[in-house]
């Protein structure tokens, strides 16, 4: 009996060891400040706001509920980063490269977002009010519930985008289905 309690404490312990082992890492923090480079880092919760990672390498890095308000990230990037719940509002993520990233109800409000990949993005329910589009990529991103740019909620519906531009110019990079809210659509 002594047995099966201690293999059962033992088992316990090591499950909250390894959750401590998931939890943001100071060093993670440390290293992107000083060389740019942290791909596959634990930055959950993290915050970076008002920090300069222009061109930083953050391929699959956690940064669920990281605060990013005011980040430069241009051309910075965050392919398959876990982006949760991440603030980026007044962010500036022109260039930057969002593929296959999770960005599910994070906050980009007012960010500029020019000549940024978000393809094959999960935008679930993310805020993009007052976001900068010009030459965005949105290419397989899923928008369920997804506040736009002019305010207006996405129905629970995938839209796909892309870089061609249709005749109309105020709607640039539409690639199928409509916009809700305006006067969006494909021939």
């Amino acid at each position: 009996m002594n047995l099966k309690i201690f293999a059962t404490f033992a088992l316990l312990a090591s499950f909250a060891f390894s959750e401590q082992a998931l939890a943001l890492n100071q060093q993670d923090i440390e290293q992107l400040k000083v060389t740019g480079n942290c791909p596959r880092c634990d930055l959950s919760g993290a915050d970076l706001s008002q920090q300069n990672l222009a061109k930083a390498n953050l391929r699959e890095a956690n940064l669920k509920g990281a605060n990013l308000s005011q980040v430069n990230l241009s051309d910075a990037d965050l392919t398959g980063a876990d982006l949760e719940g991440a603030i980026l509002n007044s962010a500036n993520l022109q260039g930057a490269s969002f593929t296959g990233a999770n960005l599910k109800t994070a906050s980009m409000e007012n960010a500029d977002l020019s000549l940024t990949g978000f393809i094959s993005a999960n935008l679930d329910t993310a805020n993009l009010k007052g976001a900068k589009l010009y030459l965005t990529n949105f290419w397989g991103a899923n928008f369920r519930l997804t506040t736009l740019p002019v305010g207006n909620v996405t129905s629970n519906k995938i839209y796909q985008w892309s870089l061609e531009s249709p005749d109309n110019p105020e709607c640039n990079h539409f690639k199928a289905g409509n916009i809700p809210g305006t006067n969006c659509y494909t021939k």
